[in-house]
């Protein structure tokens, strides 16, 4: 091993940040992380951005360590043989070990007419867009917001009580995560904001024109602005690289969050898959698997074997405009269980995440490998259970 290691860290979202800073706890270690922008996105902001409440912007330098070099840039291509990447401005990097953190983005849709007349939001400059739509479209113009997960239901709250006129097809249920009593705190607000909410089996969108959405029963609703927040993708970087990946396009991983196709590749974030069991994407699990993915190098520097990933979950919490909110709680394996807060304190709650999870990334700056985690060790009971392994005498006892 070279006396100096460089560690590349392509992704500058959650989990990039958070791995990034970590790394920095050995001074023999040069870390550089190349993002396509030169400012930080809190993506659990983005409702607000298309709502006028919030840019989402942080400086990198109050989230990122003094010792790690920023390239804002985008890699085009990994070159895992020679232990490099190539930049879109045509520059290349080369690394001893490298953090697959590109995160998540817009899926495509799938459904006629969408990717031409439907607004996705999954990224800054798409909120952005959004936001210049609605400032051009009558405050009396119909809003459809199509998909019911919390970008969904966060986004239609945000509209309507600044008194748009939204409809929520949820396409089935509305919040698939949550406890049916969570469910009902967060139907009760939007229908006191007067957001319509189409779920069921038959609401599914079959098609999107300029004006209206077709429903699978038959149903057209006129929608002038129609908002697109059905599904996440992943870049498509990791495939196009020759590395191995799932049929989403997350890097496939073992446990510790190394490739299957290389020792010296480490994923991070939505755009890992370990095991091909990957974790629900989020903030959340962002911070702590990026965190991990430090780890993995780090100790892969020192000559120790990583330690397999151990993650627990608190839960979900969505924000239902300024003024209220809802927190899912969940157990650790990430199922919602019966608690939830609702209402004012929801939104406090919700608000008060918002700032602690940059302030963790800023303190992983100041104070590398500071940041813990809830552990929860269903999962490895579970991949047992996959691979058809009779589980440990420690299991069974418990």
């Amino acid at each position: 091993m070279p006396e100096n290691t460089e560690v590349l860290v392509i992704g500058g979202g959650y989990a990039g940040v958070m791995a990034a800073n970590r790394l920095t706890q050995r001074a023999d270690v040069t870390v550089t992380l190349v993002n396509p922008r030169p400012s930080f996105v809190e993506r659990i902001r983005l409702h607000q951005v298309v709502g006028g409440s919030h840019d989402a912007l942080v400086d990198y330098r109050e989230i990122l360590a003094e010792g790690v070099r920023l390239v804002v840039d985008t890699v085009e291509r990994i070159d895992a043989s020679a232990r490099s990447v190539t930049l879109a401005t045509g520059g290349t990097v080369g690394y001893d070990y490298l953090i697959y953190a590109v995160g998540s983005g817009s899926a495509d849709p799938g459904v006629p007419g969408a990717a031409e007349f439907a607004y996705p939001i999954a990224g800054l400059e798409e909120a952005q867009r959004l936001r210049s739509v609605l400032d051009a479209a009558p405050a009396t113009a119909a809003v459809t917001v199509v998909g019911a997960g919390p970008t969904g239901i966060e986004t239609s709250a945000e509209l309507a009580e600044q008194g748009r006129t939204v409809t929520l097809v949820c396409g089935g249920v509305l919040g698939p995560y949550l406890h049916p009593r969570g469910r009902r705190s967060v139907a009760k607000r939007l229908a006191k904001l007067g957001v319509t909410v189409i779920e069921g089996p038959h609401a599914k969108v079959t098609a999107v024109t300029r004006d209206a959405v077709q429903l699978s029963d038959g149903r057209e609703l006129p929608s002038k602005v129609t908002i697109w927040t059905a599904g996440f993708g992943v870049p498509d970087l990791a495939a196009r690289s020759g590395l191995s990946t799932d049929a989403l396009g997350r890097l496939l991983t073992d446990e510790t969050l190394t490739s299957v196709d290389d020792v010296h590749i480490v994923a991070a974030g939505d755009s890992a898959a370990p095991s091909d069991l990957p974790f629900r994407m989020s903030c959340q699990a962002a911070t702590r698997i990026g965190a991990h993915a430090a780890d993995t190098v780090l100790s892969r520097i020192a000559g120790e074997q990583p330690v397999s990933i151990n993650l627990g979950f608190f839960g979900q919490c969505i924000s239902l405009g300024r003024s209220a909110g809802v927190f899912q709680f969940a157990s650790k394996d990430d199922t919602a269980i019966k608690l939830h807060l609702g209402g004012r304190p929801g939104a406090n709650l919700k608000e008060l995440v918002c700032r602690f999870t940059v302030k963790h990334l800023a303190g992983e700056a100041r104070k590398p490998g500071s940041l813990t985690w809830v552990k929860d060790e269903k999962r490895r009971q579970l991949l047992r259970a996959r691979r058809g392994e009779a589980p440990a005498v420690a299991e069974q006892k418990a």
